[in-house]
């Protein structure tokens, strides 16, 4: 037997069904059943029979603002992890596993303490970050 000499099995394929195309297709109703709204056109997109739709009934509130930045916040006390004098990228940071990913940037804030002297590049810095990176000896660079 060749490739081009395989075949389906017996009976593991029919005609798809021609719906809405008389009584030579599937017979009478042609699988639309008798007479009712399916069987004479469409419905649009979330018709309920005339019933109030979900879409109507459930409260809308607020906006959601498409433009929005979605920034990653790090806190100086989780850059302790980090050796002395390594220059810290948000690239090191995913490595690290202190952030998952970098999204539209890096925000560095102040909680806790730092005791490392590091070289921080990040997107955003916090008035207390960056003084605390300042005062550990470290350099807090923005890209």
């Amino acid at each position: 037997m060749k490739l081009n000499e395989l075949k389906y099995a017996e009976g593991s394929r029919s005609e798809r069904t021609r719906k809405g195309r008389g009584r030579s297709s599937k017979g009478k109703t042609s699988g639309r059943g008798q007479k009712g709204q399916k069987a004479r056109g469409k419905t649009r997109l979330g018709f309920e029979g005339g019933q109030m739709p979900l879409y109507r009934r459930i409260p809308k509130r607020g906006f959601t603002n498409i433009n929005r930045k979605d920034i990653v916040i790090v806190n100086v006390e989780e850059l302790n992890v980090f050796d002395n004098g390594v220059e810290v990228t948000p690239e090191l940071l995913i490595e690290a596993g202190i952030i998952k990913n970098v999204k539209d940037g890096v925000k560095v804030l102040g909680e806790g303490k730092l005791e490392k002297k590091l070289t921080v590049l990040a997107n955003r810095f916090s008035e207390s970050a960056k003084k605390a990176i300042e005062d550990a000896g470290g350099k807090a660079e923005v890209i």
